[in-house]
């Protein structure tokens, strides 16, 4: 059994590739999720609570276990619980350095004991740039004059290998109800899980669309997608409640995509818009009797997560102002890709 810990805020296919190499290091993982005291301590304000950054990991289908509340310094003596009380192995970390207050690696004693395991850092993909343009959305939903950015250039290059890595996954059986859930799905969040969960109680099989970039951007603005389609469609395929994605999903339901998957039913939340150029996008399930909606208990919209970071706007822009820094240099001296 091998054990990580974060806070895996605002979760991300970068957290959640963390947590597949880390499962790939032992038979069970078992996650530490950071509680928002010490966040706040050690880190300013958390985007999302103890209770959505939980559900947000245990969604994650490579974990099998999660424990709350652990301290964001891990020391001796925690470690020492996790072997004796969780039946650890193996403590696991990225290859970056985490550092103590005081200067020392946090994870020296499990090293030093040889019950240690490390993973690559994943490339291309940062909160720091995703707080930043979330801010920006976050002023410009204000009545702020924010200034339209150019499409983001992207950093991740999505390989073949990735998708088989977060995909894996069999053709649903011919006999199978599949259940269709389309959208942006931009930001990765407690919102979505909670629809997935649902269309994954609704039949044997959840194919979900993630709309291509030019169809999200069109929709709702410049500064949309926060996240590219690949990117959105890996934060899809880690979740445990989605069997298969089509990336870059037509925004209408189509004939051919219906017939194509075999799809019994399309599904929606019942506060969703769901008009797009003056059609109802679902129209054609509508009509053939195959379109269900779900109640919906958490929104799931990239503006509602933007205006949550609006609120501690001044700590969020000075945390950005650091990090970016720091990544700028690292990407500076990059010379070779440190994640397979």
């Amino acid at each position: 059994m091998v054990y990580m810990d974060g806070c895996f805020d605002t979760m991300h296919y970068g957290h959640a590739n963390a947590l597949r190499q880390a499962k790939a290091c032992g038979d069970k993982l078992i996650v530490g999720v950071v509680n928002d005291a010490e966040i706040r301590r050690c880190k300013g304000p958390p985007v999302c609570n103890d209770e959505e950054r939980i559900e947000m990991v245990k969604a994650c289908k490579w974990v099998d276990g999660v424990v709350t509340d652990v301290p964001y310094e891990v020391t001796d003596a925690f470690t020492d619980e996790l072997f004796e009380k969780h039946g650890v192995d193996y403590v696991v970390h990225g290859d970056d350095p985490c550092l103590l207050p005081d200067g020392t690696d946090a994870y020296a004693y499990p090293k030093r004991i040889g019950r240690y395991r490390e993973i690559k850092r994943t490339e291309g993909v940062s909160t720091t740039d995703m707080i930043g343009r979330l801010l920006k959305m976050g002023a410009r939903a204000a009545g702020e004059d924010v200034e339209e950015e150019e499409v983001k250039e992207a950093t991740f290059c999505t390989t073949s290998a990735r998708i088989a890595q977060f995909g894996a996954v069999k053709p649903a059986p011919t006999d199978a109800k599949v259940v269709y859930v389309h959208g942006a799905f931009d930001v990765f969040n407690r919102g979505h899980i909670d629809l997935l969960r649902k269309a994954k109680q609704l039949g044997d099989f959840v194919l979900v669309g993630v709309h291509a970039d030019g169809d999200v951007r069109g929709r709702y603005g410049a500064q949309h997608p926060v996240l590219n389609e690949k990117e959105r469609a890996l934060s899809v395929l880690a979740c445990r409640y989605a069997d298969e994605c089509v990336i870059g999903a037509p925004a209408t339901i189509t004939n051919d995509l219906l017939t194509t998957f075999n799809i019994s039913v399309v599904i929606a939340e019942d506060e969703s818009a769901h008009v797009i150029g003056g059609k109802d996008v679902n129209e054609l399930a509508v009509r053939r009797g195959l379109y269900a909606t779900v109640p919906r208990e958490h929104d799931c919209s990239v503006l509602h997560v933007a205006q949550r970071i609006m609120e501690n706007r001044a700590e969020f822009e000075a945390r950005n102002a650091r990090k970016t820094k720091s990544e700028s240099a690292y990407y500076a001296q990059k010379k070779t890709m440190t994640e397979t």
